[in-house]
């Protein structure tokens, strides 16, 4: 028997594996930082914990999702004042642009006022919208939009007749609280005739998430999904 051959064999399996070595230093390393961090400041991994989960909460409002409370009545009656609402704002990251019908928080700097503002898209770039038709109806593309399962009770869809063509890259948004949203109509005589910059959307509103008795998601009205596209508008 070649004892010298079995020997060798057991030496050589008997030593840790190279990469299991670094990864055992590395989370040894890790642990010393830790420790030092944790023994350096005042109340130890408490306050450790709570800075880490600040960190988070931090990060995920920046980059994934902003809760948003509803300043006025101009969305009724879906969002209410005070209903707080989460704004995705992964929605439009990845070459996704906003949709006709699609709830959106943006900042109206420079077009409706110094603050973030929640309205219902109703015209994206090279959409013509126009109310209103024979029978009280928003027209886009030449389609008319039924607005009842939306539209605040009692309301029109608009008091105020207007022709417009979005230009590419800008958003026609209205309130559903028509007789109480000052929007696109408002200022279709100022810089930008009251087209919002996509670049300026913050996010979508996806949840009602307070008070608890209004949770609810919100999706897209159908009634927006049939809208063709503006080039296959008729008329």
């Amino acid at each position: 028997m070649d004892t010298e051959a079995q020997h060798t064999e057991r030496d050589r399996s008997s030593r840790p594996e190279p990469e299991a070595a670094e990864d055992r230093s590395r989370f040894a390393l890790a642990a010393r930082v830790t420790q030092r961090v944790t023994d350096w400041l005042p109340g130890g991994w408490i306050t450790l914990t709570l800075f880490t989960c600040l960190a988070f909460l931090l990060v995920l409002n920046t980059f994934v999702a902003q809760p948003f409370q509803i300043p006025s009545g101009s969305m009724e009656q879906g969002l209410r004042i005070g209903d707080r609402v989460l704004v995705n704002k992964l929605a439009y990251r990845f070459g996704a642009g906003p949709r006709r019908g699609d709830v959106v928080v943006f900042d109206g700097s420079g077009y409706f006022g110094d603050a973030d503002y929640i309205k219902r898209v109703v015209g994206v770039g090279g959409d013509h919208v126009v109310c209103c038709d024979k029978k009280g109806r928003i027209e886009v593309n030449g389609r008319p939009v039924d607005e009842t399962a939306f539209l605040y009770p009692g309301d029109t869809p608009s008091g105020v007749a207007f022709d417009v063509v979005v230009p590419g890259g800008r958003l026609f948004v209205l309130g559903d609280h028509r007789s109480d949203s000052s929007d696109s109509r408002d200022h279709l005589g100022s810089p930008g005739g009251g087209m919002i910059p996509v670049k300026e959307v913050i996010g979508r509103a996806d949840w009602i998430i307070w008070p608890y008795a209004h949770w609810t998601r919100l999706t897209r009205p159908a009634a927006y999904a049939r809208v063709p596209s503006a080039g296959a508008s008729h008329g």
